[in-house]
């Protein structure tokens, strides 16, 4: 099979396209005949090896990749529910796999899309992270009817996964926030939001607060955030574009404003929770055959696999990436 390794950690110059042997499913897994493979800010940290010290994080050689569109190609022992030819869209275990034209996977992770007119480089763009989406709205931030959210990086691609499972699952006025250089793509976006703003003008919202704030972009901003919110309401810390790893929250602030700061971190959370992936899969493909998850995708050959790392590095898209084994005609 063809596949994108990184040969050791570094610069996104360690990519390289290789020829590996193919694989086969083992007893649970499914093996998928890759068309699409979304290019996530994971895919960055791991390349980077900025996890290289903590237990099970890959070490090089290793291919990246933690979403992956196609068609089922063979099926493990005890594997039910899917047909050899199946349109699918699934996540890896690990973390890792993904930039393969064959990518085992566990079928428990797996979500048909046979059924659904859904562009395969959209599907894996916006399901499996608008299933993280549904995980975090209602089972960390157990979002009620009628409340408003406020989501930090709206156009990045694990933020606008939420806009639409927001609107979903019944929430009232949905807000962004983006970067001024920003502003303009987000006048132009499909997504669901009822408003974007810039997220240095926090104080731009007046007087209205929030029930529930996501923020995947951490830092000193992380505490401005606190004063958008409503007594009762929950920050989802869910990731850290921003870099800022000592950044901390006064727990004094959580005391005097009755609020709280809530971590979502799939990987550490799926493992232990393994009942809530299939329905969130499911709900996921609902949100994007319903139209709420339209985001820009730009499709890049394995052999530019490079190039796309070097995109998401300097945060030059507006949307996502994904990479295919197909190069262009």
């Amino acid at each position: 099979m063809k596949a994108v390794q990184a040969i050791r950690y570094g610069d996104p110059s360690v990519l390289e396209v290789v020829e590996l042997p193919d694989p086969t499913p083992g007893p649970g897994e499914i093996a998928i005949d890759v068309t699409h493979a979304a290019v996530g800010l994971i895919d960055l940290f791991f390349r980077e090896g900025r996890f290289k010290d903590q237990p099970g994080m890959p070490q090089p050689p290793f291919v990246p990749g933690l979403e992956v569109t196609g068609t089922v190609r063979a099926l493990g022992e005890g594997v039910t529910g899917f047909t050899v030819g199946e349109r699918v869209v699934s996540m890896s275990n690990g973390g890792t796999g993904g930039y393969a034209s064959v990518f085992i996977g566990r079928a428990a992770l797996a979500v048909s899309l046979e059924g659904y007119d859904i562009d395969p480089a959209l599907a894996v763009s916006v399901v499996p992270n608008a299933a993280m989406a549904h995980v975090a709205l209602t089972r960390v931030a157990q979002l009620a009817e009628g409340e408003s959210v406020l989501i930090h990086g709206a156009l990045g691609g694990f933020s606008a996964a939420f806009p639409g499972m927001a609107k979903q699952l019944g929430a009232g006025r949905v807000v962004g926030t983006v970067r001024a250089s920003k502003l303009q793509a987000a006048a132009a976006t499909k997504l669901p939001y009822d408003e974007i703003i810039d997220s240095a003008e926090l104080a731009a919202v007046g007087e209205e607060l929030f029930d529930v704030v996501i923020d995947p972009v951490g830092g000193e901003l992380r505490d401005r955030r606190l004063d958008v919110m409503r007594s009762g309401g929950r920050l989802i810390a869910s990731g850290n574009a921003s870099g800022d790893w000592g950044h901390s929250v006064e727990t004094s602030r959580l005391w005097f404003k009755s609020v709280a700061v809530m971590g979502f971190n799939a990987g550490a959370y799926l493992p232990t929770h393994p009942d809530t992936v299939k329905p969130a899969l499911e709900a996921a493909v609902q949100v994007v055959a319903a139209g709420l998850g339209r985001t820009e995708v730009d499709v890049l050959p394995f052999s530019q696999a490079v190039t796309a790392h070097e995109r998401m590095t300097s945060r030059s898209l507006n949307g996502r990436i994904a990479l295919t084994p197909a190069e262009p005609t």
